[in-house]
């Protein structure tokens, strides 16, 4: 089996639309947490969400072009350039055949839905946009992005909720593994922040309220954590097998080695309250990696700031990994940027590679209040250098119970 490379990142993020910007906040414990304003949130529990600002679709891609792409497009488009030009591919020398696209949305184009509906309604059927669904399907940003390419290989958007963007980047991970591919750029989008989706969030008790103080709602494993805080952007990475990418002298930024997914088969939006499907994806991606618990260095966690999710994924870290749990480094990204849905796994996965190339954890921020039910070391408030770090095993959780695990090693390690 071929061993598979990153060699290209993008980003559109609360926390800057590069990956050295949101790099550089992530480490400095900055919260992307803001109050919405784009509209009326007064009758809202929450008012709070995790927005990407400084990003101008029409300058971007055009007036014309930008009318047609729903905001989570825009996101995953914008991050796949990066990524292409990150990664210095000239595709016009790369068989398209060879180039998939697995990048994936939890909710897709809500926004333009929403609009399509309201126009309906108010205006009748013949007004009704033609690129309604073209713009609101899920797809479309696995869709957009290969067009934009040319790439004719393998495409895939994963539907996962929230565990999207490890899914994506694992199912890439096997796909070049089996040698189906050579390059695919992988990951996530989201940009569900609406009146809609916040409702229905909030009135399902899954959102904090802590409207305040924006920068300290989002508090995994704290005891005072009351839900997690909606945020959007995307994240994109190029997978590539090792013989490619040095047959091109190409950057190598990392190597993912593992990959495990799992359900939990009993809730539809609780987790496991045992954090059995955790400990499966965990399990399954340390075996899939051909290591053993003592290799992990450092832990992703998916750590939304949810009562019973951060407990559960804490419980399955324990379970998978013993006493030794207590010695692994557990950071928490949400913390900062908020649950960025379907975009979280991508966004994640770089900072993780970040942190292999650096020698430095992001912190967990707002962890003030220590809960007898999560007592690992959670890198508290501060970002902490470690100059071992050598393989990290990021984790994403979503509604349905859809469990899935990345392990990335540094590289060039044998």
């Amino acid at each position: 089996m071929k061993r598979v490379v990153i060699t290209g990142m993008g980003v559109i993020s609360p926390l800057g639309n590069n990956v050295q910007t949101l790099w550089e906040a992530l480490q400095s414990g900055s919260s992307g947490i803001k109050k919405i304003e784009h509209f009326d949130c007064t009758n809202q529990k929450t008012q709070i969400a995790g927005l990407v600002e400084n990003f101008d679709a029409a300058e971007v891609f055009g007036k014309k072009e930008a009318k047609k792409l729903d905001r989570f497009t825009q996101f995953s488009l914008a991050a796949a350039e990066q990524a292409l030009a990150d990664s210095q591919l000239d595709l016009q020398n790369i068989n398209p055949e060879r180039i998939g696209v697995y990048v994936g949305s939890g909710i897709g184009g809500l926004q333009t839905l929403i609009d399509n509906v309201q126009t309906l309604n108010e205006r009748g059927p013949s007004r009704v946009s033609p690129n309604l669904v073209p713009m609101m399907i899920s797809n479309a940003a696995a869709a957009q992005i290969s067009i934009r390419l040319k790439a004719e290989g393998p495409s895939l958007s994963p539907v996962t909720a929230c565990s999207i963007g490890n899914t994506a980047i694992g199912e890439a991970f096997n796909s070049i593994r089996n040698g189906n591919a050579d390059i695919i750029f992988s990951g996530g989008a989201e940009a569900a922040i609406t009146p809609l989706s916040l409702a229905s969030f909030s009135n399902a008790k899954a959102l904090s309220t802590n409207n305040t103080a924006p920068h300290l709602a989002s508090r995994p494993f704290d005891r005072q954590r009351d839900g997690f805080v909606m945020s959007e952007g995307a994240g994109i990475l190029v997978l590539e097998s090792l013989e490619h990418a040095k047959s091109r002298n190409a950057p190598i930024y990392g190597e993912i080695i593992g990959y495990g997914a799992s359900s939990d088969a009993y809730h539809m939006v609780a987790s496991h309250p045992d954090g059995l499907g955790a400990y499966a994806a965990m399990n399954q991606a340390i075996k899939s990696a051909n290591i053993t618990i003592s290799d992990i260095d450092v832990i992703s966690a998916h750590a939304t700031s949810t009562p019973v999710g951060d407990r559960s994924e804490t419980l399955a870290i324990k379970k998978l990994f013993g006493e030794r749990a207590y010695q692994i480094p557990v950071t928490a990204n949400k913390s900062m940027l908020g649950h960025m849905l379907g975009a979280s796994g991508g966004v994640e996965a770089i900072a993780l590679v970040k942190s292999l190339i650096t020698g430095i954890i992001p912190p967990t921020i707002n962890f003030q209040t220590p809960d007898a039910d999560c007592d690992l070391d959670y890198v508290a408030n501060k970002a902490r250098p470690a100059n071992h770090l050598k393989i990290g095993i990021s984790n994403s959780f979503g509604f349905g119970g859809h469990n899935s695990s990345i392990i990335i090693k540094k590289y060039p390690l044998i």
